[in-house]
């Protein structure tokens, strides 16, 4: 007799627990509302003098500063050391802002330079 008295305040929670189960009103919980991000604005392109279109021809003059290709060259100041125009020429916006890659496709190599704002970053042979 001891041990179900013991268990009748456990068994008068859980039936005031399962009452609560028992009403005929089912609430539901309402959406919450879905805000989009807003849109991170797009990078700022920082960079000086004349860069070059997508037919490889410059938008103005060219400086005669660069003496050797070599990193942090102007588009323009590649053509000028090279002499002639180059093969190819993509011109894009990435992450970083304005991104132009030049090819020059000469007998036996080839020769891609990537250029981020109008500065050599990297060279491919």
């Amino acid at each position: 007799m001891v041990t179900s008295l013991a268990r009748l305040p456990v068994l008068a929670l859980a039936a005031w627990g399962l009452s609560a189960c028992a009403g005929s009103e089912t609430l539901v919980p309402e959406p919450a509302a879905v805000v989009a991000p807003a849109p991170k604005p797009k990078p700022v392109a920082t960079f000086t003098g004349p860069v070059l279109n997508g037919d490889g021809a410059c938008s103005g003059p060219v400086p005669t500063v660069a003496a050797a290709i070599e990193p942090g060259i102007g588009e323009c100041d590649l053509v000028r050391l090279k002499g002639k125009p180059p093969t190819d020429v993509l011109v894009g916006e990435g992450r970083a802002g304005r991104e132009v890659q030049v090819l020059y496709t000469e007998p036996g190599a080839k020769e891609l330079y990537f250029f981020v704002n109008n500065r050599l970053d990297r060279i491919v042979k």
